[in-house]
């Protein structure tokens, strides 16, 4: 009897250090599977996006690898680090905004160049304009775009309800006065991994 107590007793340590305690999960460090609200699929699929949006932004510029943090949690994207300019982080949100399966991006990257409040005060000014003419345009759900300017471009990042909504963002965009030229990452909710029912 007492060597069955002491066997329960080791089954039941051995059984409960299992569990996940550590800060690595499946795929590398993260979340422990164990105490993570996330389907195994989603964890899976988002470890998948993490490791292929490192890869793609290694192979643009190998100091990336050891400037930007990327993380990914249920599809969305969380980018932090230092690089030296402005039009680097677009890229990266760019790239990060092209991974298979985003659904949004954060980008909290910071940029080490020297600050131009001239230049910094036009872009501020067509990213207000733009962003109010897609509040006023009913045919836009401004929610789902980011805008950034940069010397004069605008870059867009978003999902668009439907091929229409795409093209009256991009025409709002080209309208605003002095713009150089716009760059658009939108997608639409039919290509999206996760779709509303």
């Amino acid at each position: 009897m007492k060597s069955k107590i002491i066997l329960i007793f080791f089954v039941c340590i051995f059984f409960t250090s299992c569990i996940g305690t550590g800060s690595k999960g499946l795929f590398g460090t993260g979340v422990s599977i164990a105490l993570d609200p996330r389907s195994l699929g989603t964890q899976i699929d988002d470890s998948v996006m993490q490791k292929n949006l490192l890869a793609r932004l290694t192979l643009k510029n190998k100091s990336y690898l050891l400037s930007i943090n990327v993380k990914v949690l249920d599809g969305r994207v969380f980018l932090t680090g230092k690089i030296e300019n402005t039009e680097d982080k677009l890229q990266i949100t760019k790239l990060a905004w092209e991974t298979a399966g985003v659904r949004s991006v954060k980008n909290d990257i910071k940029i080490k160049e020297d600050f131009d409040f001239k230049q910094f005060a036009k872009d501020f000014l067509i990213t207000s304009q733009l962003r109010t003419a897609f509040i006023f345009n009913k045919n836009i759900k401004a929610t789902n775009y980011q805008i950034d300017t940069y010397k004069k471009k605008i870059y867009i990042y978003g999902i668009a309800l439907t091929s229409e909504e795409r093209k009256a963002v991009i025409s709002e965009a080209k309208e605003i006065l002095d713009v150089k030229g716009v760059v658009a990452s939108i997608f639409l909710v039919e290509d999206l991994r996760i779709q509303q029912n």
